[in-house]
């Protein structure tokens, strides 16, 4: 669009990264085209990275990607059904009234079948950032080329089959412990998602293993096998939407997987679990290097640091920080609609990628290019297993409410930068535009039609989210004092259950504090406002969302509203933190 290109009236073709798939034919249709083909580029995952698949794990040119296009980040599960369980008796709505079908029709194509698409594409040149690796110059249209694009959709119901077992806990029953990954794949799926379900069957046969022994769990453990993940996260969201009102009262924490590969520990989640995901990963020894899964991390981002600063700030941090989920797998409905503290843990980032939902993903490539000897599959049954039986028989839930308020700090120091940045490149252009224009009205003989300035955005008040980060400071050094004084009280090791219960329950119902029942502008089905996929990212996450996209909207009354409303619900998770603290010295006394 800024280069005077419409797509209004055509099909678009567009190239796989960048966003998720989802948001290309979404920004498509919005700008009035009526059809778009996807394709994946070499440059990306083909022979720009190396020998494609047989020689070598990268995708060949016929190689073609598929998966779901509906508009996830307004709502994930059954189109038919948001908000409530697709249960047979379900009030459903019209297939063309569901606002997360995707409203163009859309193919993925390889890149041996884009390559004569886009050398007969004409115009201006792409930006660089837009080319790719075919050896044809890549413009941004039109084209002389005509597509007959023909989409057939079978709108059938069908079931999906979830699959749920359950270990009864002893002492906290109704303290549910929820571990899952799917079971469905595109064509062969044995990376995504057998390579994360084998090792969480492990798991359960562990586990398992241990019951016969004897073993019970202090809470209840509850193993889910998902179905219908690769179109919409359907069997996971249906599920947790059908159960809503249990899983408000007795989740603890899901643990979600997917894919797994060989390579470093890759961890996601909420942050008040941040210590307690460290504990685990220096527990759990590399099976390459013989050192913790931590210590490597730790040598990983000794060895990627740019300056000498950050060399040594990642030779003192003992703690490495995880990441915030946004989208794109079963964790979505847990956190973002529950408010259930999430951890998701999978190891990666050595195999080489390039089969990605093909009919490539099968066993012969991933026994020669992923994880040969399995070796990383068993180092990721025994970290998910630990972190499960932590969480299963911990006297005291483990959740740090520091780590969080400290990320939740560092969040909103970003906004205030975005907000300073926006405010800094309009002025700047505007500054441009007056400039030419008073050069140009000083020779007359050059004809100018100025740029419409941009209205110079307000500067938002960030003062309630401060005040609010404030309050939460000091109920985190509050729970903070009241464990610490708690854990060395030599009485607190024979404490009744009676009296932890109620405490422990105090503690995994403060993220549902980081709920608003309003949920976020334009989408209410998200209602976490630290965490959420972006609306045009896709999986992407942003973080304390409704303000920073706003702000990058450039909705800035909006973006001041929202600011009240996450600093209310600060406020609202800073007094359950508080009455958690509150609990656990009155108990420990």
């Amino acid at each position: 669009d800024r280069h005077g290109v419409s797509v209004k009236g055509a099909i678009v073709i567009a190239r796989y990264g960048g966003s998720w798939r989802g948001i290309k034919p979404k920004v498509a249709a919005e700008h009035g085209a009526i059809g778009c083909l996807i394709y994946s580029d070499p440059r990306d995952d083909g022979y720009n990275e190396g020998d494609v698949f047989p020689k070598g794990p990268y995708r060949p040119p016929d190689g073609v990607q598929r998966g779901s296009v509906a508009d996830m980040p307004l709502y994930p599960g059954d189109p038919l059904t948001p908000g409530v369980g697709a249960t047979e008796n379900a009030q459903r709505l019209a297939v063309k009234d569901a606002p997360t079908i995707t409203k163009i029709p859309v193919l993925p194509i390889s890149y041996a079948d884009a390559q004569p698409l886009l050398a007969a594409m004409t115009g201006p040149m792409a930006p660089q950032i837009w080319r790719g690796a075919l050896p044809v110059p890549y413009h941004l249209g039109p084209g002389a080329t005509k597509v007959h694009l023909k989409v057939k959709s079978n709108w059938d119901m069908k079931p999906v089959n979830d699959v749920i077992a359950k270990i009864p806990g002893t002492r906290e029953p109704d303290a549910w412990i929820i571990r899952g990954n799917h079971h469905d794949g595109w064509v062969n799926g044995a990376q995504d998602p057998i390579s994360g379900l084998v090792d969480e069957l492990e798991e359960a046969r562990a586990l398992g293993e241990l019951v016969k022994q004897g073993w019970k769990p202090s809470r209840t453990i509850i193993y889910c096998a998902w179905d219908g993940e690769e179109p919409g996260l359907l069997g996971s969201t249906e599920w947790a939407e059908t159960h809503a009102d249990e899983l408000r009262q007795h989740a603890v924490i899901y643990f979600n997987s997917d894919t797994n590969s060989r390579g470093f520990l890759n961890a996601e989640g909420s942050h008040s679990l941040e210590p307690f995901i460290n504990e685990v990963a220096r527990s759990i020894t590399d099976p390459e290097t013989k050192i913790s899964v931590a210590k490597r991390l730790q040598a990983r981002r000794i060895a990627n640091a740019r300056t000498t600063a950050e060399k040594e700030r990642a030779r003192s941090q003992q703690n490495f920080e995880i990441g915030a989920l946004g989208s794109g797998s079963d964790y979505t409905a847990f956190l973002d609609f529950l408010g259930i503290s999430n951890a998701a843990l999978a190891y990666g980032g050595e195999a080489g990628g390039g089969i990605y939902h093909s009919i490539y993903d099968d066993f012969y490539w991933y026994t020669h290019f992923d994880d040969p000897d399995f070796a990383y599959g068993r180092t990721e049954a025994q970290t998910m297993g630990t972190a499960v039986m932590r969480i299963a028989d911990a006297d005291l839930l483990p959740f740090d409410f520091n780590a969080m308020t400290a990320t939740v700090r560092r969040y909103e120091g970003e906004l205030e930068t975005l907000a300073q940045t926006e405010h800094d490149e309009i002025r700047e252009l505007n500054r441009e535009i007056d400039d030419k224009t008073l050069t140009v009205a000083a020779d007359s003989r050059e004809t100018f039609i100025p740029p419409k300035r941009e209205e110079e955005p307000p500067y938002l008040n960030f003062a309630p989210l401060r005040n609010a980060l404030d309050v939460l400071t000091r109920a985190s050094e509050h729970y903070n004092r009241a464990h610490r004084t708690a854990v060395e009280d030599a009485g607190f090791a024979s404490m009744q259950s009676s009296a932890l219960s109620p405490i422990n329950k105090q503690l995994y119902m403060c993220e549902r504090s980081l709920l608003s029942d309003a949920g976020l502008p334009g989408r209410k089905w998200f209602k976490h406002q630290l965490y959420a996929p972006g609306f045009y990212t896709g999986y992407g996450v942003k973080t304390i969302p409704a303000v920073r996209e706003a702000i990058e909207q450039k909705q800035w009354k909006l973006a001041d509203e929202q600011i009240g409303v996450v600093a209310g619900v600060l406020e609202k998770y800073a007094a359950a933190v508080d009455a958690a603290a509150a609990a656990l010295e009155s108990a420990a006394h």
